[in-house]
């Protein structure tokens, strides 16, 4: 039954010492919402305590004309009475309400208000009044939507700080503590309507499945508990396989493709699915895949490596420069000069070794420079008869895409390419026994240490 004291219990096992933390409360005018910010009222006025503080947020959605209207009076009258502080959000032409897909939009709308209140007051926590029966209906619409173990979990307590305390409460326990503490709040009345999913599922479905047993809900309840449980168990056993499978995790998580392939199915989707590839039709492209192969999600980019899986997250890929500068001239009053790259260009993990270039001064078209591959870039490689493309000494090398990435080609101003850095240089440039002006390009093994 909810009662203050059980829903402070659940407010402290959502929340490590609550009464040190700020929370910005969703409050609409109905029993669930109202109920929700009596409570928090009243933990305040019992704790006394400085640290803690809520405020409140509503929108006028302006969709049931007047309706509407005395929902928000309702929750702003609320707000003045008890002296907590009320930000309203009112939907005009401006944020242009579609014809279609009303409740995705709606959603988006009051997220993105709440979390520009957040910032703006400096408020830690969410908290909105989900309950008991909210958690059914979306077990419902995740079951007809084969959703897994994670849909079946329903809605979680406590997520990217987003509490909702009331979560294990029914709908009617909502309403008789509404009663017992005399609280205001308004019906709203399009929720009788079964124009959306949802509203079939809870005027409809629901009570069907209440009539086939008196302690549905309450069997219900526990049944969510053992399913996030299992949920839990399930993420443990994925994370240990994922960390066994994990070959490398610094710029970038690489994982070993082959041992991957070895497991189920489930564990390839779940693990995949982390990184935003969750198309199960998606998932045997990837293991089929040629080498070099990249595959995108909205966050990742996945190239496939040989026996690699490289996860590149598209948000922390650092911005690498195009062109570096190396020399501008060459002062012919010098025999020799020696140019160092170890402060221009990075190590690249998957390549450790070092060189040392000679070239002739007097072949050179100054300034030199650094640049990174481009289409139809070909050169005179030492140790070959003929000239080659770029493109297929990187794959003859057999470089992954990601390290063609970052490596650099030493060019001149006319745009010969000079060498490879670090495998080869063009031997049209080369120094030999007849140069009398010579320059040094070398990047040391000393320096890979670095």
């Amino acid at each position: 039954m909810l009662k203050k004291l059980t829903f402070i219990n659940q407010l402290k096992n959502l929340v490590h010492e609550p009464e040190n933390h700020t929370y910005l409360l969703a409050v609409s005018g109905g029993a669930d919402s109202m109920v929700l910010a009596s409570l928090f009222r009243d933990f305040g006025h019992e704790i006394k305590d400085y640290k803690f503080r809520f405020q409140v947020a509503h929108i006028n959605y302006k969709l049931r004309g007047n309706d509407s209207d005395l929902d928000q009076k309702t929750v702003q009258d609320f707000c003045e009475k008890n002296h907590i502080k009320f930000h309203l959000y009112e939907v005009s032409e401006k944020d242009q309400k579609p014809e279609n897909s009303i409740q995705l939009w709606a959603r988006e709308l009051r997220y993105a208000f709440f979390k520009q209140v957040q910032e703006k007051e400096k408020l830690k926590f969410l908290v909105t009044a989900h309950h008991l029966n909210d958690q059914l209906e979306t077990f419902i619409i995740n079951l007809s939507k084969a959703a897994g173990i994670n849909g079946l979990s329903g809605i979680p307590s406590n997520d990217n700080h987003i509490l909702r305390p009331l979560l294990s409460f029914s709908k009617r326990e909502i309403y008789q503590f509404a009663e017992q503490n005399t609280i205001e709040f308004r019906e709203d009345l399009s929720n009788k309507k079964n124009d959306y999913l949802r509203n079939k599922i809870r005027n409809e479905i629901v009570p069907m499945l209440m009539e086939t047993n008196d302690h549905f809900l309450e069997n219900f309840r526990k049944s969510s508990v053992l399913m996030n449980q299992t949920k839990d168990f399930v993420q443990e056993q994925i994370q240990e396989i994922e960390n066994r499978l994990t070959i490398f995790n610094k710029d970038c998580k690489i994982l070993s493709k082959e041992k991957l392939d070895e497991e189920s199915d489930f564990v390839k989707f779940e693990i995949l699915k982390k990184y935003g590839f969750n198309q199960e039709e998606e998932i045997p492209k990837i293991f089929k895949a040629e080498n070099n192969s990249s595959f995108f999600s909205k966050e990742y980019q996945l190239i496939v490596n040989r026996n690699e899986l490289i996860f590149i997250d598209k948000n922390d890929k650092k911005e690498s420069k195009e062109e570096v500068l190396l020399i501008e001239h060459f002062d012919f009053s010098e025999n020799q000069i020696s140019i160092n790259l170890v402060d221009d260009i990075e190590n690249i993990d998957e390549i450790n070794k070092g060189f040392e270039w000679d070239f002739d001064a007097e072949k050179l078209q100054f300034p030199l420079l650094l640049r990174r591959q481009q289409d139809g870039d070909e050169f005179y490689p030492t140790g070959f008869s003929g000239k080659k493309k770029v493109s297929k000494f990187f794959r003859d090398e057999k470089l992954s895409a990601l390290a063609r990435e970052k490596i650099w080609l030493l060019c001149d101003s006319g745009n010969h390419i000079l060498g490879v850095i670090p495998f080869r240089q063009d031997r049209r440039y080369q120094a030999d026994r007849t140069t009398q002006k010579k320059i040094t390009v070398k990047w040391t093994e000393e320096q890979l240490i670095r």
